[in-house]
């Protein structure tokens, strides 16, 4: 019987290594569960922000479809879990990578 859909290359991956699966051990299960349950709980916070930069951010958030509160939320997590990077840093970081002809 033919497929419904193709698979991509990472669920093909996973498909053949289907087999070789081995559960978690119950610690880690539970430290996984512990986390999961931990990031879905959410706190109200109050902040002043100035209008241009509201503006811009629901502009921006609008054109990506998403709402304004999730993006904001998520810059903060990138922030405190230093994963948010400022481009001129990165562009700093990357010019002798660029400039060796190296990619």
């Amino acid at each position: 019987m033919k497929p419904i859909f193709d698979l991509d290359e990472e669920e093909q991956q996973i498909k053949d290594e289907i087999d070789q699966y081995v559960p978690a051990d119950a610690e880690t299960e539970a430290t996984v569960r512990r986390i999961a349950q931990e990031s879905r709980k959410r706190k109200n916070v109050n902040i002043r922000i100035s209008e241009r930069d509201l503006l811009q951010i629901r502009e921006r958030t609008s054109r990506e479809g998403v709402p304004y509160q999730t993006l904001i939320a998520s810059v903060l997590h990138k922030y405190v879990t230093d994963q948010l990077y400022e481009e001129r840093e990165t562009r700093k970081t990357l010019e002798p990578i660029e400039s060796s002809g190296t990619k």
